[in-house]
């Protein structure tokens, strides 16, 4: 069972979304860093173990597999495109080598893009989140 959720003043939060995004990527805690992010390959933890903050409420659905689809595919495009125009392979021989490495591709992206997915929504404060920032040095009391 998860611990109470720390106050944004104990934890290191990040300081932009693009940290915040690489945290989820890396599949760590976006709100902390500290903590893993996923319990399971894409199941998220119900709550983070070191600051305690709620990943139940995240509904990235489809989006990660959307993304993976849409990078896997126009990396393997132009590889696609060479194979059949300069090395004049045939379309089976092209399928057969494509496809499984389009796969590969897309199964490894697939955490790294649904964290970042679930560390954008909570720097938004998307869906059931709360958007927090971190206060600069010179505005603390």
């Amino acid at each position: 069972m998860a611990s109470e959720r720390l106050s944004p003043d104990l934890v290191d939060l990040p300081s932009a979304a693009v940290p915040a995004l690489l945290r989820g990527a890396k599949g760590c805690c976006p709100r902390c860093g500290e903590a893993r992010l996923f319990a399971k390959w894409l199941k998220p933890v119900d709550h983070c173990a070191h600051c305690g903050q709620d990943w139940s409420l995240q509904r990235a659905d489809d989006f990660p597999a959307y993304i993976g689809i849409f990078v896997v595919g126009h990396l393997l495009a132009p590889v696609v495109i060479a194979m059949i125009a300069t090395w004049h392979l045939s379309a089976a021989l092209t399928l057969a080598i494509t496809l499984p490495v389009a796969v590969v591709m897309l199964v490894a992206m697939l955490q790294p893009s649904k964290g970042a997915v679930i560390a954008f929504m909570w720097w938004q404060g998307i869906g059931a989140f709360r958007q927090e920032r971190r206060v600069p040095e010179d505005l603390r009391e």
